[in-house]
């Protein structure tokens, strides 16, 4: 049975690096006139294709004091056009056998469709349509302004973590608009008016401004061809600026906030440092920091689960988390829910000690190699999907990276070596760019 065992893990690792070593995703880009620019994804295994927009204005690319209305936004692109009714977008994309939807992020608002590739061009002409024919009136901002507002009240204010989280952010930065919540602050919300949408809307729903992906079962020639058709014809918009924000000056001073809240029956520590993205030809420090995150806290063989919840149970819950995908500095995370009868001061200093011990140990080599294997797997597989392929590109395109960072992406992962892991371990844990918070109950003491 070993035998047969091992026999298997090597032809899977065969297999795997089999695979690895198949040309890069078949992408192709081009620029229409316009400034459109515009990826490909080919994908014939079935008939279906997803058509994605992606413009490069997020919640950080707001007006101070008007936070909230990217996403505002976002909710009113499903009214009218000259040519579409109120409402009725998705309701053709139904119509015709697909699925659509948006999303609204830092650094982007996307909009998507997915639907079988005859009708592509359709989706095209629909997408390009609601770029610059956005009809709106009173109305129409009273009811979406009251939805995006209960939007808030169940996913922010019904939630003492998500109010905690908000906290935090405001606390970690202390100039960038990484500080304000996506959705808005709500004093904010309530005073979005149709002047606010139709301005944002103005300067950056523009070509220029947007990234046109398409994955699936689509020709480069195809997609030229109808992009060129349907948003060929829509104008530049030259007062587009570079995206200019307000940056973070020196971090000097450690940060520490509590939360208490009486709905909060399972208190944590959660301690968040400025941590640098992925930069356009220069990814390594993230991709050190990457698997930093997966060594310290990615699932049952880490290091935190493994030192605080099997070996001292000093806790229940531990995790450590990095997203290097964004235009500016984003941030590193260690978590800790501690068991019962440990109090948060016991369970933040056994989170110090591990990862103090851990750099001082340094990286256990077959957990790395372990990881890279893991990660290699679940590449080679997320290319099963169009949508994930899809947004893997949008993001990163729309955060200032090429196509040709995200291809070589996987390679500097796999060549990422304990002895970075240990430098990034270093460099990352500055206390004082540094955000430290309780969330505890209302009648908690601090010390218990």
């Amino acid at each position: 049975m070993l035998r047969r065992a091992t026999l298997a893990a090597a032809l899977s690792v065969a297999a795997l690096s089999a695979q690895a070593q198949e040309s890069k995703d078949p992408v192709t880009t081009f620029t229409l006139d316009n400034g459109l620019e515009v990826v490909v994804i080919e994908d014939h295994r079935a008939p279906a294709v997803v058509q994605m927009l992606w413009y490069k204005a997020g919640s950080a690319d707001e007006t101070a004091g008007s936070s909230g209305v990217a996403h505002f936004l976002e909710h009113l692109l499903f009214k009218g056009t000259k040519t579409i009714a109120s409402g009725e977008f998705s309701k053709i994309v139904a119509a015709n056998g697909g699925n659509d939807n948006a999303f609204t992020s830092f650094d982007y608002t996307g909009y998507f469709q997915h639907v079988a590739s005859d009708r592509l061009d359709l989706m095209m002409q629909m997408e390009s349509d609601r770029m610059v024919n956005l009809q709106l009136d009173e109305a129409d901002i009273a009811t979406e302004r009251d939805v995006i507002i209960e939007e808030r009240n169940m996913r922010i204010e019904n939630d003492p973590g998500a109010l905690f989280s908000e906290q935090r952010s405001a606390a970690q930065y202390l100039n960038h608009r990484y500080g304000v919540p996506i959705i808005g602050w709500r004093h904010e919300m309530e005073a979005l008016d149709l002047k606010k949408a139709l301005g944002f809307y103005h300067l950056n729903y523009a070509p220029n401004n947007a990234i046109l992906i398409v994955a699936g079962d689509a020709t480069p020639e195809q997609v030229r061809k109808l992009a060129e058709e349907h948003y060929g014809p829509i104008p530049a918009n030259p007062e587009l600026k570079p995206r200019d924000r307000p940056q973070e000056p020196p971090q000097t001073a450690e940060r520490r906030l509590i939360y208490r809240d009486a709905r909060v029956s399972q208190p944590y520590v959660i301690r968040t440092y400025l941590a640098p993205e992925r930069d356009a030809g220069a990814q390594e420090k993230a991709a050190a920091l990457t698997m930093l995150s997966e060594i310290l806290g990615g699932g049952q063989t880490s290091v935190l689960t493994q030192k605080l919840q099997f070996e001292t149970q000093k806790a229940v819950y531990t995790s450590a988390f990095y997203d290097g995908t964004s235009l500016d500095d984003t941030t590193f995370g260690l978590v800790i829910v501690p068991t019962e009868g440990v109090s948060l001061q016991e369970a933040e200093d056994a989170l110090d000690a591990t990862v103090a011990q851990f750099i001082t140990d340094g990286v256990d080599q077959k957990q790395l190699d372990r990881i890279k294997f893991q990660m290699k797997a679940n590449q080679i597989y997320a290319r099963d999907s169009a949508d994930s392929i899809a947004r893997r590109y949008g993001s990163a395109l729309t955060a200032g990276l090429t196509v040709e960072d995200v291809q070589a992406w996987p390679d500097v992962l796999q060549a990422v070596t304990a002895e970075d892991v240990i430098e990034a371990a270093r460099s990352v844990f500055d206390r004082k760019k540094s955000v430290t918070g309780w969330l505890m109950a209302a009648n908690e003491e601090v010390g218990q």
